[in-house]
């Protein structure tokens, strides 16, 4: 004879819990997976899209949810759309073990790319594959982690790899040079020179006339601003691959 479930048990797949600690009370939500992230930056405005089930819950795993008295003793009212909104914009989000390791994954790809795209073998001024850098920062024992911006880790990862050599490696930079007309590039200068890390020369004549270094990464946006911009009449030109040594430039 098959067994019977109870009528009114509810079964919650790939589940993200948002909790809040109210009083003595900790109260939950039953998410869907990666759109608690998108509804508070706004991407995600629709609160079916966000809740698998618009329930206040003591327990979601036991399907508990919470009685009116300890959402009136907690919150001071029985409005549980009220209530879910206070605990989405406050709780703290609940990440599952296979939803952690894809963003450690992420993280780890991010990172080793930020590094393999702001350094370069001083000898030839050409960077590394990705699984040298990769092979280079596991030697260090270097960790990287989910909870610290790639960003900074690439910067922390590019000074332990300077300082130690285990590969010959320095940071890069690339030396360029764009020529517009004097009049066209007024409009765009400002947000060209943005891009820039360092003006090494300016010039204005009939032409605007500028030598700087960038972040090689940078290059391809700012042939396509000049593209756009310029209507394809100005010129950019790459003059040399430069290095920095550790200690002369922060990220």
């Amino acid at each position: 004879m098959p067994i019977q479930q109870p009528s009114n048990q509810i079964k919650l797949t790939n589940v993200s819990l948002v909790r809040m600690r109210k009083g003595k009370r900790r109260f939950e939500l039953a998410c869907y997976q990666n759109k608690v992230q998108d509804w508070r930056s706004g991407v995600e405005t629709d609160l079916d899209e966000v809740l698998q089930i618009p329930n206040v819950f003591l327990n979601v795993s036991k399907g508990q949810v919470a009685p009116n008295e300890d959402l009136k003793a907690s919150f001071g009212t029985t409005d549980t759309d009220k209530i879910i909104l206070e605990i989405l914009k406050k709780g703290e989000l609940q990440v599952g073990e296979k939803e952690r390791h894809a963003k450690l994954q992420q993280q780890h790809a991010t990172v080793i790319d930020l590094v393999a795209s702001k350094c370069v073998n001083p000898s030839t001024k050409r960077p590394y594959p990705t699984t040298i850098i990769e092979k280079a920062l596991a030697e260090l024992g270097i960790n990287i982690t989910a909870n610290k911006s790639p960003k900074a880790q690439a910067l922390d990862a590019i000074k332990q790899l300077v300082a130690k050599q285990i590969i010959p490696i320095a940071r890069a930079r690339m030396r360029i040079r764009v020529l517009g007309n004097a009049k066209e590039a007024k409009k765009y200068r400002d947000t060209v020179v943005a891009l820039i890390e360092e003006i090494e020369d300016e010039n204005w004549s009939q032409e605007w006339d500028c030598v700087g270094f960038i972040e090689p990464g940078k290059y391809r946006e700012i042939g396509d601003l000049l593209r756009n911009e310029s209507k394809g009449r100005a010129n950019l030109e790459v003059l040399d691959m430069a290095v920095i040594q550790e200690g002369e430039e922060a990220m």
